[in-house]
């Protein structure tokens, strides 16, 4: 089944532009996305063939089946509502069954958790966005000796760096370019975490394993170490730290080679250091939300496309953008308190209507 067929055949029961046309958003480089809603014949719903969902290689035009439609309705998904709530000016079809689905037999205090939960989960992408912005992870990969310490004095310095100074005492050699990790060996000192003596041998014929066997390795290497042997340092390994370090430089990393380059230099130039675009929209999910809770209904078209631009563009700061959430979190919070909206959508009525819209649909004498 493609697009091309659903039109040939007649299936299609709505068809409407949808994103930041229906929004009243669009500037001259935004893209025109098709949203709609089809059936399938009767033999394929009744038989083996059943498919809840069409779309182009670009998802730009994407079609729902009546069923999966009603039932992502039922679980008041922002985008399914949005695409019933279409305004006149962007329907380009609409049968007359399609006037049984209204919004308000719809709308309920769901939609608190599905808009607001969902803006509230790209505010914290957002978040993490900045910071991967503001604290960028330098590609050369640090191995577990960079969160490695020498005790020394009230205080302690980096393993590196003791290993390169090394110092005069504790019957070390001097004068020779350097220590070699490779000719240590650690023991664990009982009752602590972390914590170990360290003993080297220039000589490298005792068999220590070294601080570490190789770079990837994420622990460090404990040796057997004669009786008679006296440590010549003592060592803390911070491998929470090395943990933390590890889970952010492979999600950087995986952000980088992922991320959009154009939108990326956009957010760049702009130098606001969050995803201008994204933020937008997250602004006005939290506005429409607001605006269900307010009014018992859903007016998609904005009443304030320059502020929202405004955002897009990046002419307001981060910390702004993150307060205006903010203050829209806690409006919603205080309508839905108060909010006549029942707690769930009318299932058995929704389900209903969608059962008269199949029978009339595949009912031959059925006459529009």
């Amino acid at each position: 089944m493609t697009i091309q067929t659903l039109k040939s055949r007649n299936l299609l029961l709505f068809e409407a532009i949808s994103g930041s046309r229906s929004f009243g958003l669009a500037t001259e480089n935004s893209d025109t996305d098709i949203r709609g809603v089809y059936y399938l014949p009767k033999e394929d719903f009744f038989g083996l063939n059943y498919i809840p969902q069409i779309s182009n290689e670009t998802n730009d035009i994407t079609y729902y089946e009546i069923g999966r439609f009603v039932e992502l309705l039922q679980k008041n998904n922002p985008n399914i509502l949005e695409i019933l709530a279409s305004p006149e000016d962007c329907i380009q079809y609409k049968h007359p069954l399609m006037d049984l689905l209204k919004t308000e037999d719809f709308l309920s205090k769901l939609c608190k958790d599905t808009f607001a939960g969902y803006a509230v989960s790209q505010i914290k992408k957002a978040k993490g966005l900045n910071k991967k912005i503001l604290n960028p992870i330098d590609k050369e990969r640090k191995s577990i000796l960079d969160f490695c310490f020498i005790l020394e004095g009230q205080g302690s310095v980096p393993l590196k760096k003791w290993l390169h100074e090394f110092p005069s005492s504790g019957g070390v050699p001097e004068g020779r370019g350097g220590l070699s990790q490779e000719k240590c060996g650690l023991i664990n000192i009982d009752h602590t975490k972390g914590m170990y003596s360290l003993f080297y041998d220039e000589s490298g014929k005792l068999g220590y394993k070294g601080v570490i066997h190789h770079e990837e390795a994420n622990q460090v290497s404990v040796s057997s170490i004669p009786k008679n042997e006296k440590p010549v340092a003592y060592l803390f390994c911070n491998l929470d730290a090395y943990s933390v370090y590890c889970k952010d430089y492979r999600e950087y990393w995986k952000w980088v080679a992922e991320r959009n380059e154009d939108r990326y230099n956009v957010n760049q130039t702009h130098g606001q250091n969050y995803d201008s675009k994204n933020m937008m929209h997250t602004i006005r999910l939290l506005q429409s939300c607001e605006q269900i809770f307010k009014t018992n209904s859903l007016t998609i078209r904005v009443e304030n496309r320059d502020e929202l631009l405004d955002i897009k563009a990046g002419n307001q700061s981060y910390e702004d953008v993150m307060q205006k959430a903010e203050n829209l979190i806690e409006s919603i919070e205080k309508h839905y308190s108060t909010s006549s909206l029942p707690e769930y959508p009318d299932l058995e009525k929704t389900t209903k209507t969608l059962i008269e819209i199949r029978k009339k649909l595949y009912d031959k004498n059925y006459k529009l």
